[in-house]
């Protein structure tokens, strides 16, 4: 199993550029199930999650047509095409390496007329249910059951038809599931109105992406989408929008090493609360004036100790609580206290004892926890329990002193790829060992 060894260094200095969003990329992915013509998307990191998609589209009937450098892998261009009457069976033995493998549901059952999805997996942050996917698609008159630990969803006679429909939840509204039900509503007989909709750039570049193939949806990153079905959807060359996480986790990086980092191709009007957290904390950040507020270059420097801090996640526009382990990092050097509270994922604070196991101070209680900054954080061996809790401990091992082991950065390689290799021409002393048990 592999594992990170990370020396502390002091500051990260150079250039980076931002990959191709995973977030974005899956349900674009999962959208190939939409038609018969192929499918190119542009600019995809290679990750696990998206191999794992590659390896389940292939099950469905997927063609891939581009030419993959090795098996298994691909390059930043990727070109499917969906095979009438595929399986329409998603099985467990892939779904559960990835919760994005439910975003195939609803452009099975809008394509095929029925979809089979075993229930997904991923990281382990708390309970995450499918509910408000499956009421969406009822309500486009889909029949839903569970049969042997699979989701199984049929369409009626003639096809789903639109309605308006209510997709908030108990934190809010649903990401994966907006983006299941507005690529479902496409196929739609007549309109759909989905309300408290999911308002996150993913879904604003996926409804780009859907009316580049003839779709017809309005109001994409507000919480009214609106989409009128229509008969057929055609093919696409389309661009991922670059990683919002993984652009706000480099920023994190030169402020936690008081450092400086540029980065191009950075979706800084996605990142707004971040951007404004980490001023407030001191570190500055400077864009081109000029560039496209989703495809800037920007400048993150910091020179001191970090201010406290007050972060709070929210859906979007709020603080995203992909990026909360990483500013825990950070105010754990912070010269001060900090609050940090957890609206979306109660149990998103695995982090917090391994953070503790290099001298910081954290007190939890329930969704808050409370960061006495200290001077210098001390390495030592931890374990990473989900994807963006490996990248806080990696940002806290950049700017501990001594040595860091980060056990099981097969969770980071979901979401970051490779991450040490990007990492050390801007002076990171890390490398990927393999971990003796």
């Amino acid at each position: 199993m592999d594992a990170f060894l990370i020396q502390g260094n002091g500051p990260l200095r150079g250039r980076l550029r931002v990959n191709g969003s995973k977030n974005a990329a899956l349900p674009q992915m999962a959208a190939v199930l939409l038609t018969d013509d192929p499918v190119t998307l542009r600019g995809l990191p290679d990750l696990a999650d998206l191999r794992s998609m590659v390896a389940l589209l292939d099950e469905l009937g997927c063609i891939r047509e581009d030419e993959p450098s090795a098996p298994g892998a691909f390059g930043p261009i990727l070109t499917l095409r969906a095979e009438p009457g595929g399986d329409p069976h998603a099985r467990y033995d892939i779904v559960r390496t990835m919760r994005a493998g439910i975003c195939v549901l609803g452009p099975l059952v809008a394509r095929r007329g029925v979809a089979r999805v075993a229930m997904p997996g991923g990281c382990a942050i708390g309970d995450r249910p499918v509910d408000l996917h499956l009421r969406g698609l009822e309500a486009l008159g889909a029949v839903i059951t569970l049969e042997e630990g699979d989701i199984v969803a049929r369409a009626p006679k003639g096809g789903l038809r639109g309605a308006t429909l209510f997709l908030g939840g108990a934190s809010g509204p649903t990401v994966l599931g907006t983006a299941n039900v507005m690529c479902a509503a496409t196929l739609a007989r007549g309109t759909t109105i989905i309300e408290s909709a999911a308002c996150e750039p993913e879904i604003v570049d996926l409804a780009r992406m859907l009316n580049a193939m003839g779709a017809k949806v309005r109001g994409a990153g507000s919480p009214r989408i609106t989409v009128e079905g229509v008969e057929r959807l055609g093919g696409v060359e389309h661009e991922v929008m670059p990683d919002r996480i993984e652009a706000g986790t480099f920023m994190v990086a030169a402020a936690i090493t008081r450092g400086e980092i540029e980065l191009e191709n950075c979706p800084l009007d996605c990142l707004m609360a971040a951007t404004e957290q980490l001023r407030l904390s001191g570190v500055e950040v400077e864009s081109d004036a000029e560039g496209d507020g989703w495809r800037s270059t920007c400048q993150v420097r910091m020179a001191r100790r970090p201010k406290p801090m007050q972060v709070t996640t929210h859906p979007h526009p709020g603080f995203p609580t992909d990026l909360q382990a990483q500013f825990m990092a950070l105010a754990c050097v912070a010269d001060g206290n900090s609050i940090i509270t957890e609206r979306i994922f109660a149990e998103r604070f695995m982090h917090v004892p391994e953070l503790g196991r290099m001298g910081a101070r954290l007190s939890r209680q329930g969704p808050t926890v409370v960061a006495t900054g200290i001077e210098r954080l001390r390495g030592a061996p931890v374990m990473a329990s989900d994807l963006r809790a490996s990248a806080g401990l990696v940002l806290a091992g950049l700017a501990a002193e001594g040595e860091t082991l980060v056990r099981r950065v097969y969770h980071l390689d979901r979401g970051y790829e490779r991450l040490e290799e990007r990492l050390a021409p801007l002076g990171a002393r890390i490398k990927r060992v393999e971990e003796v048990k």
